[in-house]
């Protein structure tokens, strides 16, 4: 049984997302739920709400605890791109590109 859950248009560039992902991806539910819990950056409270929503959507299709449940899959793709204008010294202007990315998470039963 596999259940996903996406986030999309989240307003954190992919980059700083993905080493998150790659701290959690293979593990267990509550283990990912604990490494979540102590990283002290800016989207892991984002992954860690999405994790919940897929633990949430195992839940519906039918399965019960999350002791047998692992992170399958977790990525993060690239959004579409704010683009702004910083104003500079001499009338120049410099852009900024505020990235967004969509985040997955897929959780599968693991065979015994």
């Amino acid at each position: 049984m596999v259940s996903r859950a996406i986030h999309k248009f989240s307003r954190t560039s992919p980059k700083k997302v993905r080493v998150i992902l790659d701290l959690i991806r293979g593990s267990g539910v509550e283990d990912a739920f604990s490494i979540l819990g102590s990283i002290r950056r800016r989207p892991a409270p984002i992954v860690a709400k999405l994790l919940k929503s897929a633990v949430a959507n195992a839940a519906e299709k039918g399965h019960t605890g999350t002791e047998s449940l692992y992170i399958k899959e977790a990525y993060a793709s690239q959004g579409p791109v704010l683009k702004r204008i910083r104003p500079r010294a001499m009338g120049r202007a410099f852009s900024r590109k505020r990235r967004m990315s969509h985040l997955t998470i897929v959780l599968e039963e693991r065979g015994l």
